[in-house]
């Protein structure tokens, strides 16, 4: 007896309806958005991995998942990735200048340029403010010590009031040693 394969209605109506010219096209349709969708997704995934991107020395723009080559400059390196890599040990030229060492050691952030630029600015501007806070805080120092100088070598009797509100003279060893402390604050901060 011979087995008769018959196939099944589902399978025999979409022979079927493939079968016709305007199926056929929308099919083919179908399948070239199909294409443009996966070759868009392997467009933007395929950089998306490449994390690092650097021109080497022929001016040529490289993409990696890997930082560069330890020959190239860290202002060649035009992106790298968001999160820290991990760090991989790089021969370290002992000639190499303490800055270009820094900024190779920083290599594994990524920073915007011009940000890095306006925090340095910032931090800069910072520093000489405190700078000159600290530069008046030592000119009004030195001018009480000056003034606390000369009236104790005027040699007048000196007074403080004690815990209890009452005054009292100042010994002369006390004003001694008030005079070499003036002289040092003097010394220290008035230059």
């Amino acid at each position: 007896m011979a087995c008769t394969h018959r196939p099944a209605p589902l399978r025999l109506a979409l022979r079927r309806s493939l079968q016709t010219p305007a199926a056929r096209r929308s099919g083919l349709v179908r399948l070239l958005v199909v294409a443009a969708l996966a070759g868009t997704y392997a467009g933007v995934a395929a950089p998306a991995l490449a994390q690092w991107k650097w021109r080497d020395a022929d001016g040529r723009i490289q993409y990696s998942d890997r930082p560069p080559p330890p020959g190239i400059p860290a202002r060649s390196v035009l992106a790298r990735p968001a999160a820290p890599a991990p760090v991989q040990a790089r021969a370290v030229d002992p000639a190499a200048s303490p800055a270009a060492t820094a900024e190779a050691a920083s290599g594994a952030r990524n920073v915007d340029p011009e940000l890095a630029a306006r925090k340095r600015a910032a931090e800069a501007a910072e520093r000489k403010a405190e700078d000159e806070r600290f530069a008046r805080e030592r000119q009004a120092s030195c001018a009480r010590a000056r003034d606390y100088l000369r009236v104790l070598e005027t040699g007048l009797p000196l007074a403080r009031v004690n815990e209890k509100g009452e005054r009292e003279n100042v010994p002369g060893a006390e004003r001694d040693a008030e005079l070499r402390r003036a002289r040092e604050i003097i010394s220290s901060d008035c230059r």
